[in-house]
């Protein structure tokens, strides 16, 4: 996917589209290996399993829901290969070609994707610096059937936007009012230190989260933890079965292992402290521009001044050597995308290059 694409270390275009979470602050998994080379049964992680996941990884899956303050059984856990894959599972379980499902104006592009693939349409609502406008949901599920609802209310991608606990509460009352099933992906969730809880706490009974690791951990991984309403774990887990069998074992032992002994939350942690520095840098390189800055956020939401739109500006970017992703790429209809850029802060491992590719991004903008 485009946010996993790792930077060129060594030449080519700096790589301010894709957000490859810092891949440099990643755990060294030599230790995690030699750890699963002493369990006595580390052969039973390479043989057919519940598609589900094993009950341990289920447990830590539960343990890492709750750093986005959900409570979950891990009976209502089951393991996905990432978080992509875990969005897939529902798409397939929970809808059928011609379903409609209410997403933001601008929203993930993984789910564009397999919105075509899976022949659904997504319903724009349109959406304040708080989020998905309750009324115009309302106004929209009573004017047509709406069988489901996407939300990244955390850290929405690409704007940044974060949904206050009033706006989470409005959205689960109207799932419920309209009995919209909620899919919540907020990848980016655990870059705000000031979390508050997710729509699927207050809307258990019909909310499915998928807490993964890569933006936080490891994407090489490919471990998210989908936590279903109560009801619906064998549901998604016949999903898992029908796509891969299930999630290899192997991985998700180490994910396991790393949750379980907090080696992923001091990750997270390095890689906060690293993200401060960057949105430092960038708020000092593009000075007044009117970027949305974040404390801790992995990327940039930039509205772009006339005469640029989304595609000029990506396009004149790339010639001058710099990757970076304009509003249509997260627009259901790219026709109607704002002019406006994500600049990721993450991908490049050096500084240095990271602070070349925003100051060529400030010089296009002053015409230079």
């Amino acid at each position: 996917m485009e946010n996993e694409k790792p930077a060129s270390p060594d030449g080519g275009n700096v790589e301010l589209g894709s957000v490859s979470p810092l891949p440099h602050l990643d755990p060294d998994p030599t230790t995690a290996f030699a750890r699963i080379a002493e369990r006595g049964n580390a052969a039973g992680l390479l043989r057919c399993a519940d598609p589900r996941g094993l009950p341990e990884h289920r447990r830590a899956g539960a343990e890492w829901a709750a750093r986005f303050l959900l409570d979950a059984k891990p009976g209502e856990v089951v393991i996905c290969a990432g978080a992509q894959h875990a969005l897939a599972c529902c798409l397939a379980a929970l809808s059928q070609p011609g379903h409609r499902i209410a997403v933001d104006p601008l929203t993930y592009p993984g789910l564009i994707a397999l919105a075509a693939t899976f022949g659904l349409h997504l319903i724009p609502v349109p959406m304040d610096d708080q989020g998905m406008l309750p009324d115009r949901l309302d106004a929209l599920c009573r004017n047509h059937t709406i069988h489901g609802l996407y939300l990244m209310p955390g850290a929405h991608n690409p704007t940044g936007v974060r949904m206050p606990p009033g706006r989470r509460e409005a959205l689960a009352s109207l799932a419920r009012k309209h009995d919209l099933l909620v899919i919540e992906d907020d990848a980016y969730a655990l870059t705000d230190p000031d979390r508050t809880p997710p729509v699927a706490a207050l809307a258990r009974e019909r909310a499915f989260f998928i807490a993964g690791l890569s933006k936080t951990l490891a994407p090489g991984l490919r471990i998210a933890y989908l936590v279903t309403p109560p009801h619906q774990s064998k549901t998604l887990g016949r999903s898992v079965e029908n796509s891969l069998r299930m999630t290899p074992p192997l991985t998700a032992e180490i994910a396991a292992a790393w949750i379980m002994d907090h080696t992923a939350d001091q990750v997270l942690q390095a890689k906060l402290a690293e993200t401060a520095r960057r949105n430092d840098l960038a708020r000092d390189t593009l000075g007044l521009l009117p970027a949305r800055y974040r404390p801790h956020q992995f990327f940039l939401w930039l509205p772009l001044p006339d005469p640029w739109t989304a595609r000029s500006f990506e396009q004149a970017a790339r010639e001058r050597g710099v990757n970076l992703l304009g509003a249509h790429h997260f627009a259901p209809n790219p026709d109607a995308a704002p002019a406006a850029i994500r600049l990721s802060l993450t991908a490049e491992t050096n500084p240095d290059r990271l602070k070349t590719g925003l100051e060529t991004v400030a010089g296009l903008l002053r015409g230079e």
